[in-house]
């Protein structure tokens, strides 16, 4: 069982927090290795890699040879596994070379750091950016999508080149965005199936002047450029791959009681105050306000009233029973 051990700085606690599983992941990072033999052509090839994914720092690439690492091998992925969770890569390619598989490079994807699926391809006929001078016309700017052409039916009926497809999207394909600038479009992926491999080609995208408003496009080739020839491979498992696909359950906000939004005034809210009887809260009173003495005052202002309005009612009363006399004593006289 394995020791879980806490962080000690804010540092890495910030880093674990990084790493942690998210709703909306992070964008997935490359792991660049070679093995104890290799060639010109795939270190090359490594570093054109690492050229072209190194913006950001979602390139590592490691220059130690790895005599551990056999991925199709049983336990050859042991090391692979520790050194995608060391760098948080969820992306590798290994390069090697051998009597039998000469020009080898393995392209392949982690779940959880454990190794998903990967595929063994052949380098052939490879020109680096360097020699196509890609990197002084044709530079990506930094945090350009690329687009991707895939030529061929096999890309759509040929499982073996559909898994191509998808590894080659996941490695090239950079940031996930919602909108995109036309001027960051400014590379493009060609894959040509030919046979039993693939013709890879990078070009840079240019926009020039054609009188209207949609602009005229050119592709310069800018490498790296090869043929790939389709090796061994290794799909995930059907229960592997619904655990890896499976999505969190979407979170509905609550609605909030009393609580709307405005054009103007943004979030408003209504508040409920209940009637406030001053009389019952417990407070330090004045002795002029004490409640007795209100009430006292009440009822003497009650009983005031009162006998004001008797007084005035008696008054009223004689006047009129009075007035009928005087007039019949003097119709007697």
């Amino acid at each position: 069982m394995l020791r879980i051990v806490k962080p000690k700085t804010k540092r890495a606690k910030r880093e674990l927090e990084k790493r942690a599983p998210k709703l909306e992941e992070n964008s997935k990072k490359l792991l660049l290795l070679h093995g104890t033999k290799t060639t010109a052509n795939i270190k090359q090839v490594l570093s054109d890699f690492y050229h072209l994914r190194k913006e950001g720092g979602k390139a590592i690439k490691y220059t130690k040879k790895n005599d551990a690492i056999r991925p199709f091998e049983g336990g050859g992925e042991t090391s692979l596994e520790f050194l995608s969770q060391k760098t948080d890569c969820s992306l590798f390619a290994f390069g090697s070379h051998s009597k039998k598989r000469p020009n080898n490079l393995v392209l392949g994807r982690m779940f959880d750091h454990k190794v998903y699926d990967m595929m063994e391809v052949g380098i052939e006929n490879f020109k680096s950016i360097e020699t196509l001078g890609g990197g002084r016309k044709a530079a990506p700017q930094a945090g350009s999508k690329p687009c991707f052409a895939f030529v061929g039916e096999k890309f759509e009926s040929d499982p073996k080149f559909r898994h191509f497809k998808d590894l080659i999207v996941d490695f090239m394909r950079g940031e996930v965005v919602e909108t995109i600038n036309l001027q960051g479009l400014d590379k493009v992926f060609i894959c040509i199936a030919v046979g039993d491999k693939v013709v890879f080609k990078h070009c840079a995208v240019r926009f020039k002047k054609s009188g209207t408003k949609v602009p005229r496009v050119e592709l310069i080739e800018a490498g790296p450029s090869m043929d790939m020839i389709l090796r061994r491979n290794r799909e995930p498992s059907a229960d592997l791959r619904k655990e890896a696909m499976r999505l969190a359950p979407k979170s509905s906000k609550k609605k909030i009681k009393n609580v709307s939004t405005d054009s103007l005034a943004g979030k408003v809210g209504r508040m409920y105050v209940p009637s406030q009887d001053v009389g019952e809260m417990a407070l330090t009173k004045m002795k002029g306000l004490k409640r007795e003495r209100r009430e006292a005052a009440a009822a003497k202002a009650v009983s005031k009233q009162d006998q004001s309005e008797s007084g005035a009612g008696d008054v009223a009363m004689g006047e009129a029973e009075g007035s009928p006399k005087k007039k019949l004593k003097s119709n007697g006289a």
